[in-house]
């Protein structure tokens, strides 16, 4: 067989591939369906949602958990492409803890000393931890299938920051029925539930991301 012939042959008996910023987008989308129908189906929206979108604190969730998201999101394009520098996304994830930091700065401001502890307690922090690491492992289990069109270095490293992308979307659709909005509860057991996520991530991309 010539060697033309024998490139050909290869080229069509190879899988088909996705551009992996394209793989990236399904995922993002199909995870986003996933755990929108589990956050449907099992909570939905908290029953005062037109009183709480008037306030900030309910709205600020919203902010950090798209940040995280969304910048997880670019670092994990360039985590899979051997070569890409990371560039300003590395510092660019640093925006959703930032915020945190910075709200609860400001509610230790606003609010008495005395209240503090109910406010870091809550009332729905079992179902926290158990909602957002439930609905994360749609989009955590389409996104680790995503990067494998990719070549990533670091398959550890790249299921973790998977797992920060899944819990933003995940937490995204939770904050629509938590009704805990201090940034005190968001803080600790939204951080929490996250790092579930994130270690789950980190333990499927060592297994599935090797190449």
């Amino acid at each position: 067989m010539k060697t033309d012939d024998l490139i050909t042959a290869l080229a069509q008996d190879a899988p088909v591939r996705w551009p992996f910023g394209r793989a990236v987008a399904a995922a993002m989308a199909g995870g986003a369906v996933v755990a929108g129908v589990i956050f449907f189906a099992g909570v939905g929206i908290r029953p005062d949602v037109m009183q709480a979108v008037e306030t900030v604190r309910y709205l600020f969730k919203f902010v950090v958990t798209l940040a995280l998201a969304v910048t997880a999101t670019g670092l994990i394009l360039h985590l899979a492409r051997p070569g890409v520098p990371l560039g300003a996304w590395r510092w660019a994830l640093l925006a959703a803890p930032v915020l945190l930091v910075v709200s609860v700065a400001l509610e230790m401001m606003a609010m008495p000393m005395s209240s503090w502890g109910g406010r870091w307690i809550g009332t729905n922090a079992p179902w926290c931890l158990t909602l957002i690491p439930l609905m994360a492992l749609g989009p955590l289990a389409l996104l680790l299938l995503a990067l494998r069109q990719g070549a990533p270095r670091r398959p550890g490293l790249a299921g973790a920051v998977a797992g920060l992308v899944a819990s933003g979307i995940a937490a995204t659709f939770y904050a629509a029925h938590c009704p805990d909005d201090s940034p005190f509860f968001v803080a600790t057991w939204y951080t929490l539930a996250t790092g579930i996520v994130v270690l789950i991530g980190a333990l499927a991309g060592r297994r599935w991301l090797r190449w």
